[in-house]
């Protein structure tokens, strides 16, 4: 049986099928942790799985990769091209978390109507109702929760209840790297449980923001989700595991910050407050970034040449591509109307922001790593299973749905 989703086709599966979204792993992560020989799982799927590399999504965020993931489609089509946005209808600036603002349907919900039992769970609850929208939640069919509001799920609202008690965890802090053991522990319980058809895991970045690979608690982080991962290969589990973008340092050699406060120089070339700079990575949790990422959009007055205030942002040390809109969405199959004028895309090691005293910077306890470039959209394509991919496909991380239940042998 084939199912239609958003343009493409999908196999109902005859196992149920994980897709793990860990945020911001970039390559090296997995490799480093099997290196340690504590990542048995890991370093079965090296060895006899698919492990491959894809392209996530520009703007490389959490909001737009992980709505591209579960609809199979570039945010040109789902519309969320943000964590965070410029309504131009409201002249206000929101956080793109409200189901309104998603433009199609998930897959998640094409497979519930078709008959599919199905499982989401994210570590914030900021992606929550964008994820579970849609769904019609019912016991041990449908459930979608967060483990940071684990302790107020509901039977009507979440599909689900009396999660901690199912997990033998508490709500873990929101910084923390339980936040996303949570999201594994509770996805293994569930699977025993209920055996969904799908089942979506999707961690938080905050290891990754503050530990690079081969480091030892970023290691200690993928040998316990290596854990859970071996668990429900045991159960027969088809896993796809990708990411919604990679991370890279964004410093200078003295630990602090390596940004542009792109407002201010703006607002110094042109006036005060004649442009609006938005950053799209800010969202309510910003301990671990400040709201400090490598790409950003701004929005200019109808008398300011977007062609002069281009070639001067080009000409900066550090700026990788400055794109009118028209030409970055086309780039980045992005949706026209939700973004600025312009485009800018900071290099590897620098970020972006709006003006220096909009960032608070005083909780960043260790140097910056961050992301949001082109520079972090390499990500891993990884599967348990052997797929018959062509070696030269050109794979997205929004393929990992597609993969696993089109493309992968049992």
């Amino acid at each position: 049986m084939m199912i239609e989703v958003n343009g493409r086709q999908y196999a109902k599966p005859e196992n149920p099928v994980v897709v793990v979204c860990v945020d911001g792993s970039e390559p090296g992560y997995i490799e480093e942790a099997v290196k340690t020989g504590d990542a048995p799982f890991f370093a079965k799927v090296i060895e006899g799985g698919t492990n491959r590399l894809a392209k996530c999504v520009v703007p490389s965020f959490t909001n737009p990769n992980n709505l591209s993931i579960v609809t199979g489609r570039p945010p040109e089509v789902h519309g969320i091209c943000g964590n965070f946005f410029y309504d131009t209808e409201s002249d206000s600036e929101i956080m793109m978390n409200d189901p309104s603002l998603l433009r199609v349907p998930t897959i998640f919900k094409a497979f519930q109507d078709a008959g599919a039992k199905v499982a989401v769970i994210t570590a914030k609850d900021k992606l929550r109702r964008l994820l579970g929208n849609g769904l019609t939640m019912k016991k041990a069919e449908a459930c979608s929760f967060s483990s940071e509001k684990s302790d107020q799920c509901t039977l009507d609202e979440h599909g689900i209840e009396g999660v901690n008690a199912l997990v033998g965890m508490d709500v873990p802090s929101v910084y923390s790297a339980e936040l996303s053991e949570f999201v594994f522990a509770a996805g293994v319980k569930i699977m025993e449980r209920d055996r969904p058809d799908l089942m979506y895991l999707s961690t938080t970045d905050y290891i990754q923001h503050k530990h690079a690979p081969g480091t030892p608690v970023a290691n200690a982080f993928y040998i316990m989700m290596d854990k859970y991962l071996g668990q429900l290969d045991a159960m027969g589990c088809t896993i796809i595991i990708t990411a919604d973008h990679g991370m890279n340092a964004k410093h200078k050699a003295d630990g602090q910050p390596d940004v542009i406060f792109l407002q201010d120089v703006l607002d110094e070339w042109y006036g005060k407050n004649r442009t609006r700079v938005i950053c799209p990575i800010t969202d309510p949790y910003v301990v671990h970034h400040g709201a400090l990422g490598s790409y950003v959009t701004a929005y200019l007055p109808e008398d300011l040449s977007r062609d002069e205030v281009l070639d001067r942002i080009r000409a900066m040390d550090g700026i990788e591509v400055a794109l009118t809109r028209e030409d970055a969405c086309s780039r980045f199959q992005l949706p026209q109307d939700r973004v600025g004028d312009i485009v800018v895309v900071s290099n590897q090691n620098k970020v972006l922001g709006t003006s220096a005293d909009r960032h608070d910077l005083s909780q960043l306890k260790e140097p910056l790593r961050s992301h949001g470039g082109i520079s972090e959209q390499n990500v891993p394509l990884m599967s348990n299973k052997v797929t018959d991919l062509p070696d030269d496909a050109a794979l997205r991380n929004f393929d990992a749905f597609f993969v696993g239940l089109n493309h992968t042998k049992i």
